[in-house]
C-alpha cells in the first residue's frame, strides 16, 4: 500500500513543486488548500488544477477566513507593496506577513494527517530566496514537529510526525530546475500577491519579483508570463 502524505498546496511555484516531489517520493499525496480571505484567492482554483494534473491522491479545501482575526495585505487591509528590488526582499516582516497563517496551515495539515493515517507532512517553505515570514524558517518547522509528536494521539501512542520542507534551502532557479525536471507545468501555477481577475500577474509585488529572478537565473522563460505576452524581468535594485 501506497504510503499517504498530506502536501499544502497553495497552487503557487513553490508548493506544486513540493507536491511533485512528494509524487516522485513514492507518497500517496492528499494536497490540502486553504480559502482565508486572500485577495489572490485565484490560488485555490489554480490549486485545483495542479492536483488534478500532478496525481494527487485527494484534493480538500478549507475555509476559514482570517480577515477578521488576522488582517494583512493579503486579506485587503494594507496595500500590498509593490517595486522593491531584490535586495530589499527578505529584510524585515512585509505587510503581506498573515500572523500565525503556517502554523493554522500546518495544524489543519496535521489533523487530516492523523485522519488518514499519514505521518508525513510536506510544506514549501524556503528561507532563501522568500520574503522574510518568520513561519518559513528550519528552526520553526522543528519545533512544529516537535508539538505534533506531542499533541496528537496517533504521536502519543508511539507515532512519529515529520514536517518535509524539501525547499528550504534552496533557491527559487533551483527550485524551478527541480519542478521542470519533475513535469511541473508552471504556468499552471500562480504566486501574485495581486493578480488581476483573469490571473494576470502584476509584476511588481516581492512575489513577483522573486519568480522573474528565480526564472532568469535558471535560464528559463516563465510560462505564466508568456501565456500572457510577457517577457520576465527582475527588478534587480
Amino acid at each position: 500500500m501506497t504510503k499517504p502524505a498530506v502536501v499544502l498546496l497553495s497552487g503557487g511555484l513553490d508548493s506544486a513543486t513540493v507536491l511533485a516531489i512528494a509524487k516522485a517520493r513514492g507518497f500517496a499525496a492528499h494536497a490540502l488548500s486553504v480559502r482565508y480571505g486572500q485577495r489572490h484567492a485565484i490560488e485555490i482554483e489554480r490549486a485545483g488544477a495542479l492536483a488534478r494534473a500532478l496525481g494527487a491522491a485527494g484534493h480538500a479545501v478549507v475555509d476559514f477566513d482570517l480577515r477578521a482575526i488576522a488582517p494583512s495585505a493579503l486579506t485587503g487591509g494594507d496595500a500590498v507593496p509593490k517595486g522593491r528590488g531584490v535586495g530589499e526582499i527578505g529584510h524585515g516582516i512585509p505587510a503581506t506577513y498573515v500572523p500565525a497563517r503556517n502554523t493554522i496551515f500546518l495544524s489543519f495539515a496535521l489533523a487530516w494527517a492523523e485522519t488518514l493515517g499519514a505521518t508525513d507532512i510536506f510544506i514549501g517553505a524556503n528561507a532563501l530566496d522568500y520574503s522574510g515570514y518568520p513561519d518559513c524558517r528550519p528552526d520553526y518547522l522543528a519545533a512544529f514537529e516537535r508539538l505534533a509528536n506531542l499533541a496528537t494521539k496517533a504521536g502519543a501512542e508511539g507515532g512519529r510526525f515529520t514536517i518535509h520542507a524539501p525547499l528550504i534551502a534552496m533557491t527559487k532557479a533551483e527550485i524551478i530546475r527541480q519542478g521542470v525536471a519533475l513535469g511541473v507545468d508552471y504556468a499552471m501555477t500562480t504566486s501574485c500577491y495581486d493578480p488581476g481577475a483573469d490571473g494576470r500577474p502584476c509584476g511588481a509585488c516581492d512575489s513577483c519579483v522573486l519568480r522573474a529572478k528565480g526564472f532568469a537565473e535558471a535560464g528559463l522563460v516563465d510560462p505564466l508570463l508568456a501565456r500572457f505576452g510577457r517577457e520576465s524581468r527582475p527588478n534587480r535594485g
